[in-house]
This record gives C-alpha cells, structure tokens and sequence, in this order.
C-alpha cells in the first residue's frame, strides 16, 4: 500500500506590481492592503515595490520629504543625500576620472532602505505615537516621583492613596495627546491609509497603557502598605474602563475633549471627597474602597468597559477623519 503523496507546499506570497499600484492609488481593499502593509514589514523587495510604487504617483514629492525627515529624526544619513554632498568635488575632477555610479533607481534605494535596522525600528517608533516621545511619559515618571517622596521623604502616609486616586486617568493624557491634528504631524498621511483610523489609534493607546500599567503598578506595590486598604492593582479595570470610554467619546467630541472631560470627572468624585477626609490611611481607604474594592465595583468597571468597548466598535469609522479631532 503507497502512502499518499504528500501536497506540495504553497509558494509564498508577494506583493504585484498591481496590487502595488492599486495600494498607491488608494483603490485597493481593505483586507489586501491590509495584507500588504504586514508583509512588507519584513519583505525588503516588495517594500521597494510598494514604495516605488507610492513615488511614482502624485503624492510621491511629499511622501518622500517626511520620510527624509523622520530617517533623519533616528540619526539616519540616506545615501541620495550622501551622493549629493560628494557631486561638487566629483564636478571639480579631472577629466579623466571615471564617471560615478549612476544614483539607484527608487525601487532599488526604497529596497535597500527598508532593510536597514532604522527603517523598521523607526516605522514602530512612529506608530507608537507622539505621547512616548512628548512631556507624557515626564508627567507620569514625576506623579511616581512625588508619591515616593511624599511617602518616604515627607513621611505622609496618604500618598499611596493619592498615587491609586490619580492612576486611572494617566493613561487618558496619553491617549489625547497622541492622536488627532494637534499631536501627528502624519495625519494626512496616515488618514488616507488603512493603517490610519481606529487601528492607529488603538495602538498607541497600547502603548501607552504599556508604559503605564507596570510603572503605576509597582509604583503602588512599592509604597507602604495600609490594612485594608485597596491592592495596588485595584486600578487596572477602573483605568481601562476611563481608557475605552475616552475612545468611544471621543469619537463624537474628539480625543482631547473627551480625555479632558472624564479626568476632570474623575479627580473631582474621587479626589473631592479624599481632600474632605483626615489625613489618615483609613479615611483615604474609606473614599476609595468603594471605587476599588470589592467584587461589585470591579464588576461594574468590566462591565463598563465591554459597553464602551462595544460602542468603540459600531462608531469606529468615525476616526477615519483624522483632521476633525
């Protein structure tokens, strides 16, 4: 009895100079250019093919600016620039020097160029979105930093207290000043590809909740510890409930708007009635157990968030504006 034959192996897939073109132009689907964008990731011929591609049509003068721009924002030289540098003196050679190597085409530099380490690691960077890169990630280190001095420099006992009032609204000033015209000098780029929108927005709000949930987590742990008093991880589904009503509302009023709005909400709950409190750690548990603690608040916060979460995804075509938030 012959064992079957074994069915051949796919070959892989690459970008068409089509669907290349259709992608440049705008008109390709959303699942193929989807498609497109994860696979040229890590696939330097089809890169250039898509870039040579981009370049060749109407956007391509501009296209080609902001990307010298931000290679040269991570220390990046290109080589056009290099070439160009050296033309006076090879001008001024005898002539009986040999011509230069002619200048690559643009497929074979955007090739050459989504190779390098930078061209990637620059592309994640960018996407991570401008709260990494801005006063954000300051103002979060210097909320850690005042509640490690308040608790072990001023020996108040209370600033784990205000350290787990103030966590869940962190991430919102992330989130607003990642997005949107004000925060990315790209919008018009990245609101006219697939990338743009809700996906882009989505990851940089992980991003930033990457920063902050261990920072503000340990931070919390590493303060004295208070019996009875909420866990330092208590805030997590609070911060993530505030996180994803700030996407839904700011689908309707705009990132800023709407991260200003709920944080403002919250500090004057939580921290009007913490200010009202004796400068105790049970009057400070006392206020915020019933935010934090328990199997009813921590409920109703998962809740919370799967409903905002919920209308995020019907009104998710709303951030395909980006100049309009």
């Amino acid at each position: 009895m012959t064992s079957p034959t074994p069915s051949p192996t796919p070959p892989p897939w690459h970008v068409t100079d089509a669907l290349a073109l259709r992608y440049a132009e705008g008109a390709a689907a959303e699942t193929d250019a989807w498609s497109l964008e994860k696979h040229v990731e890590s696939c330097s011929p089809c890169a250039g093919r898509v870039s040579a591609a981009v370049r060749a049509g109407v956007a391509g003068p501009a296209l080609a600016a902001v990307r010298a721009e931000l290679l040269a924002s991570v220390g990046h030289r290109p080589a056009q620039a290099k070439t160009q540098a050296q033309a006076p003196a090879q001008a001024q050679a005898p002539a009986s020097t040999p011509a230069p190597t002619p200048a690559p085409t643009p497929a074979a530099a955007a090739s050459v160029t989504a190779g390098h380490p930078l061209g990637r690691g620059a592309r994640l960077w960018w996407a991570a979105g401008p709260a990494l890169r801005g006063s954000w990630v300051v103002a979060v280190a210097l909320v850690l930093g005042g509640a490690f001095a308040l608790a072990y420099g001023a020996g108040l006992q209370g600033a784990r207290s205000w350290l787990l009032a103030a966590s869940p609204v962190l991430p919102l000033g992330g989130v607003a000043v990642s997005y949107g015209r004000h925060a990315d000098p790209l919008y018009e780029i990245t609101a006219a590809t697939p990338s743009g929108g809700l996906r882009l927005l989505l990851t940089r709000t992980a991003a930033v909740l990457a920063v902050c949930v261990p920072l503000l987590t340990a931070g919390g742990a590493l303060l004295p510890p208070v019996a009875g008093f909420p866990g330092a991880a208590a805030w997590l589904l609070p911060g993530l409930a505030l996180t994803l009503a700030t996407l839904a509302l700011g689908s309707f009023v705009g990132c800023r708007a709407a991260a200003a709005t709920l944080a403002g909400g919250w500090l004057l709950a939580v921290t009007g009635p913490l200010l009202g409190q004796q400068r105790t750690d049970m009057g400070g548990a006392a206020v915020l157990v019933r935010y934090f603690s328990g199997p009813v608040a921590q409920g109703s916060w998962a809740a919370a968030a799967l409903a905002c979460a919920a209308l995020l995804v019907l009104r998710r075509r709303s951030f395909d504006h980006l100049e309009t938030r």
